[in-house]
This record gives C-alpha cells, sequence and structure tokens, in this order.
C-alpha cells in the first residue's frame, strides 16, 4: 500500500453534516434572493445535488448539476456560473464556522507524506473544485500535498458508486492493492472495500445511516489514525 485517500468532511475537517448544509444552503438562498425564491434555490440546488449521486458517468457532474437547475430554475441559470463562482470566492468562507478544526489533520498529512505515501483527497465531487479547495484550507490543508483532489468538473460518478472509486484509480495510475480510504462515512466511503481498497473508518464524526454492523471494519477515532501512522513503515516506490 503506498497511497491513501482521505475523505474531507466529517473526516479531516471535523463537521456535523446536517448543521453545514443547512447553512450553506441559507447563505445561498439569502445570497441569491433578489434573482431567485430561496425556497426555489434551495430545492432546485438538492434536485441537483441528488442528480450527480445519480449520475451515470455519461457526462460531468457539474454538467448534470446545471442541467437540472436550468430545467428548475430557468435556462438562465445557466449563465450565472460566474456569479456562483463569486458566491465561493466572497461569501463561501463565511461557512467556516459551520465546521471545526483539528490539526490533526495536517499532523497526519505532513506525517504520511514524509513517509513516502501519496495521497488523495477523495472529498464526494459535488462541490467545484473552488468551494472543496476553500474546505480544505479550513482544514489546515495544503493543496499541494495532494495528487488529487476530486471535484465535479471532472468527475462523472458521486459516492457511494463504485465507479467513483475506478475514475480516481484510472486518473492516479493506480491499483486497489495500492490504496487505502479513510473516511467516517460507512456507505460512502466503506464500498470502496468492494473493489479491494483498504479501508479504515473514522468514528469521531461517524454517518451510519443504515445502522450497519461495523464490528469487523477496521476503525478508530482521528487521534488513534494518527498514532497509528507513526508505525507504518516508509514507501520506498510510491
Amino acid at each position: 500500500m503506498n497511497t491513501v485517500l482521505f475523505d474531507l468532511d466529517g473526516t479531516l475537517l471535523p463537521m456535523d453534516q446536517d448543521h453545514y448544509i443547512e447553512a450553506y444552503l441559507n447563505m445561498l438562498g439569502e445570497h441569491f434572493a433578489a434573482d431567485y425564491d430561496p425556497e426555489a434555490l434551495r430545492e432546485a440546488i438538492l434536485r441537483g445535488t441528488g442528480a450527480m449521486i445519480q449520475n451515470d458517468g455519461s457526462r460531468t457532474n457539474e454538467t448534470c448539476f446545471w442541467q437540472v437547475l436550468s430545467a428548475a430554475l430557468g435556462a438562465g441559470v445557466s449563465g450565472r456560473k460566474a456569479d456562483f463562482d463569486a458566491f465561493y470566492r466572497e461569501r463561501y468562507n463565511d461557512l467556516r464556522s459551520a465546521a471545526g478544526f483539528t490539526p490533526l489533520a495536517a499532523e497526519t498529512v505532513k506525517a504520511l507524506k514524509e513517509k513516502g505515501y501519496s495521497l488523495i483527497l477523495a472529498s464526494n465531487p459535488l462541490y467545484p473544485e473552488i468551494a472543496t479547495r476553500a474546505r480544505m484550507r479550513w482544514a489546515g490543508l495544503r493543496e499541494e500535498d495532494f495528487l488529487l483532489v476530486t471535484a465535479y468538473e471532472k468527475f462523472s460518478y458521486c459516492k457511494p458508486n463504485i465507479l467513483y472509486y475506478r475514475e480516481i484509480l484510472a486518473i492516479c495510475g493506480r491499483e486497489p492493492r495500492d490504496c487505502l480510504m479513510v473516511g467516517n462515512d460507512v456507505d460512502e466511503d466503506l464500498c470502496a472495500a468492494e473493489i479491494g481498497l483498504e479501508t479504515w473508518l473514522l468514528t469521531d464524526w461517524l454517518i451510519n445511516r443504515q445502522n450497519r454492523d461495523i464490528s469487523s471494519h477496521r476503525r478508530s477515532t482521528m487521534a488513534e489514525f494518527r498514532t497509528q501512522v507513526n508505525s507504518w513503515k516508509k514507501v520506498t516506490d510510491s
């Protein structure tokens, strides 16, 4: 194993995702209230997100999302991408208060890099890259530490579709046996094992929607995982 995939939200970035999503949708509605009814925008965003999760690989998640928004809010919304990008540049960072912070995230990434591991930020590609990179900064992470950051512009599948993980492997030239997936969501992150990736479940912000039995899975707190990394061997050829 020479490559570690990390989920972001709830893993490297402490977060109650329900709280964050509610704050995010409220902020979007407020920001665009002069142009769109906040409730209509909220419903369109949620429908677009659902469509991306069901994406069949025939189009990027970005295309999928904006097609749904256009159908819900009118074709003119597709010409507003620059305005949405401006939102992510100018307002989105105010949502930082809806997330937590742990220095263990950057410490763990640094320790793995020093041991020669390649790192991939396998955040569910439901957001534009500008938003994902903002949340990386909230977590104290450096973009240059990651071989790949997954975002909606370049991906055509989402978690928990295992084809999302195949996309990552293809882009990075890795085999499943090369990789460990670290995340906090039982459905979205542990499914990587179906195609041969090792998995590690972090329990600080555990999401287990189906109340699945996780007793057979490797799991720990973030602090315990950080300690485990200290005992890992260095990678000689990553």
